[in-house]
């Protein structure tokens, strides 16, 4: 069973950085895809961005290219969101989770292990 521990948000003016870590437990963390994903308020649940199992597939969404930086430390268990330029749009409940199959897909419904997510506020 695959479990995640997101940490690291807090609240930012805009134009300012903030970078996400998600721990994940599990055997065999270095052949799991991961995914970002953010909640806004009154919306639903849309992805950010995504690593497969190596590192060497990263996507993003429109929203975030250029400005986010999806990475992962096998060692550590551990994935990563640097946020630059921070924009009041970006405010949500920040989720990471597990993509089994290792490609890192888009698809949020075909990921598991979704945690209770880290709050990240923009303010203008």
């Amino acid at each position: 069973q695959v479990q995640v521990v997101e940490s690291g948000g807090g609240t930012v003016q805009v134009g300012d950085s903030l970078t996400l870590s998600c721990v994940v437990s599990g055997r065999t963390f270095s052949t799991y895809g991961l995914g970002w994903f953010r909640r806004a308020p009154g919306k639903e649940r849309e992805y950010v961005a995504t690593v497969n199992w190596s590192g060497g597939r990263t996507t993003y969404s429109d929203s975030v290219k250029g400005r986010f930086t999806i990475s992962r430390d096998n060692a550590k268990k551990t994935v990563f969101l640097q946020m630059n330029s921070l924009k009041p749009e970006d405010t949500g409940i920040y989720y990471c989770a597990v993509d089994l199959t290792g490609y890192g897909t888009t698809i949020k419904d075909r990921y598991r292990g979704w945690g209770q997510g880290t709050q990240v506020t923009v303010s203008s």
